[in-house]
């Protein structure tokens, strides 16, 4: 994982992470100091549109970086949503210009049902980002 750019004292800063699905994806927000997340309301949306939500929140939130969900099969191996997921975090990156950190999320929506989410979607969102959030120094 490569350093965060200097213009934020570290333990200070934001992040905006997406659980990306093909009809749905999951929104939550947390920071550094806290290391816990927040859902946010889930974007239902699809294409280019999924984008325009995207980039309507992070100019809500001001993150100072992007965590998007990337899902695996149990063994690790890749699937077809790997590729969509990826794409996408590819998309904010060249849209947003912002540094996005791709993080596993293998059993992010069972562990947001497990807890009692109400929406499985942002639950997750949290989950990955709370995940990303404890791998920081």
């Amino acid at each position: 994982m490569s350093e965060l750019p200097a213009t934020v004292p570290s333990h200070f800063q934001t992040f905006l992470a997406f659980d990306y699905g093909l009809k749905r994806t999951g929104v939550a927000v947390g920071n550094r100091m806290l290391r816990t997340a927040t859902p946010q309301a889930t974007i239902k949306a699809e294409g280019d549109a999924r984008l325009v939500q995207a980039e309507l929140r992070v100019k809500e939130w001001q993150p100072d970086a992007l965590v998007v969900g990337v899902p695996f099969h149990p063994d690790g191996a890749s699937h077809d949503n790997t590729a969509r997921a990826r794409k996408f975090a590819r998309q904010l990156r060249g849209r947003l210009k912002l540094q996005v950190y791709e993080v596993d999320e293998r059993y992010s929506t069972t562990e947001a049902l497990s807890s009692g989410s109400a929406d499985a979607d942002a639950g997750a969102a949290c989950v990955i980002l709370e995940q990303f959030l404890r791998s920081l120094p």
